[in-house]
């Protein structure tokens, strides 16, 4: 029973309350690296009203700025000095190369310390009203949040849920992605050491139907945050109607990236590569569908395509990686499946589509990058998000028919734009209904910036002030400076 990763309750390392258990894989080989208890809708009620007594009663939401600010520049610190074990300990769990674990470590301890550094700033207003009046808004921490995370990027996910939450004041039910918890239960141990109180931050470990769903269906818990699919979103909302929670969802997406012929050709081919290659394609806001002006498509796509098949693919641990694994072989299998249709549907395979397996690729879960051309906007792999090393070309002859082809989606997360006329970049910007944009790149991700989507993308945002303000509740106070009655009866 030691070997069994536990949960973090009310400040106690905790098995399931029923014993179960769950087996964590390393995708690139399929071996087993970790066993970790698994969670049940007691273990979630246990945690909630630890949380709830440490808001409520112990004090934590009457806790001084300066205080949880010190715990969290703490935790940053614990976390850089353990970045190494970290990043290993990531690639392990989800695959993807050193190099982007190594990146994201350093990330979350930048998260940190910028909401430990946002804690004391000043949150609120006052307004000069009519005497004798004086009126204020403050914000005050919502209360018990709970908060649901995917497993494409574990650590970093935990410091944008955790930092924003814990800064505010709230305390916390965090459940991490069943399949790549590893990350999550090494912070909740420096969360541990660096002294947070304990019911503050509660770890729960589990699948989506059971503690996720208890998370957003829970009568005490105040707000429910989620990372992950549009369809799980849209059931945490159903959930979350119980009582009204306040909730904030960054769901999918099928993102375009837009490439006019005036663009820098480089530039346009390493954003393109990067925008849909990176962590294995694996990321919401991907650059999933390229949007190519039809004038330069030849040349680009013959380019595009050579580099794609120099990706060196492989163990993430491994010396020079660029693309690991997918996270498990039922995503990999889903991923397939989607090529597989993209085939029957009548696109043109420019390059990739297939499993690779020979070698030390023979049991993890490899997927050579792929490129779609000839596709058309009712093709299964142009709407929906695969989620992987998947691209689809679609070519336009004029600005407009870019924008509309862009806009063509349920989704609205994420868009770019290249091209060298500045004016004509904004003026598209503009008109892409996508909350994250960007003009000659294609998805770098600040902790100082709002990051959340249009349409079905999602509701709210995460990160900078507007991710502290979804864990804040705003109180409008009224002072009277003259207390005298206002004769406004009779006597």
């Amino acid at each position: 029973m030691s070997d069994i990763l536990k949960m973090y309750i009310d400040g106690k390392w905790v098995l399931s309350s029923i014993g179960l258990t769950r087996n964590i894989i390393n995708p690139a080989d399929g071996s087993v690296i970790a066993t970790v208890t698994e969670g049940t809708v007691d273990d979630v009620r246990c945690a909630v009203a630890a949380a709830k007594r440490a808001f409520y009663e112990d004090g934590w939401m009457e806790t001084a700025p300066i205080e949880r600010a010190r715990l969290m520049f703490a935790l940053a610190d614990e976390l850089e000095k353990n970045a190494d074990d970290f990043a290993r300990t990531e690639t392990l769990d989800n695959g993807k190369s050193l190099r982007e674990t190594t990146f994201d470590v350093s990330d979350a301890v930048a998260c940190f310390r910028y909401y430990a550094g946002l804690a004391t700033k000043p949150h609120g207003q006052t307004y000069d009203v009519a005497d004798p009046m004086q009126t204020m808004v403050v914000r005050e921490p919502i209360g018990v949040c709970g908060q649901i995370i995917p497993w494409n990027y574990p650590l970093l996910m935990s410091a944008w849920k955790l930092a924003p939450a814990l800064a505010a004041g709230n305390t916390t039910i965090f459940k991490p992605a069943e399949i790549t918890p590893l990350t999550a239960i090494k912070l909740f141990e420096l969360i541990e050491k660096v002294g947070y109180p304990k019911g503050v931050a509660n770890l729960v470990l589990g699948s989506g139907a059971t503690v996720g769903n208890e998370i957003a269906e829970n009568m005490d818990i105040d707000k429910v945050a989620f990372t992950g699919g549009t369809k799980t979103g849209r059931s945490i909302m159903r959930a979350a109607a119980g009582n009204i929670k306040n909730i904030s969802l960054e769901l999918g997406g099928k993102s375009p990236n837009i490439v006019f012929a005036d663009a820098d050709f480089e530039t346009a081919i390493d954003y393109a590569l990067f925008g849909i290659f990176i962590n294995q394609g694996e990321v919401c806001s991907a650059g999933s569908r390229l949007l190519i002006e039809e004038s330069i498509s030849e040349k680009f796509l013959c380019e595009l395509a050579r580099r794609a098949a120099k990706i060196k693919i492989g163990n993430g641990l491994d010396d020079g990686v660029e693309m690991g694994p997918l996270i498990s072989e039922a995503h990999m299998n889903k991923v397939l499946a989607f090529i597989e249709s993209g085939i029957s549907d009548g696109a043109t395979l420019l390059c990739g589509g297939h499993r690779l397996t020979s070698g030390d690729f023979g049991s993890g879960y490899f997927v050579e990058p792929t490129i779609f051309t000839d596709t058309t906007p009712d093709m299964s792999i142009v709407k929906d998000e695969i989620f992987g090393p998947v691209l689809v070309v679609q070519k336009f002859k004029t600005e407009a028919e870019a924008i509309k082809l862009a806009n063509d989606t349920p989704y609205g997360l994420a868009a770019g734009v290249f091209t060298k006329d500045g004016a004509k970049g904004l003026r598209v910007i503009k008109k892409l209904r996508a909350g994250i944009t960007w003009v000659n790149a294609y998805n770098p991700t600040y902790n100082e910036a709002p990051w959340g989507g249009y349409k079905q993308s999602g509701i709210g945002r995460e990160l900078g002030t507007f991710g502290f303000e979804e864990y804040t509740e705003v109180k409008q106070i009224n002072i009277n400076l003259d207390p005298v009655p206002t004769g406004w009866f009779e006597k």
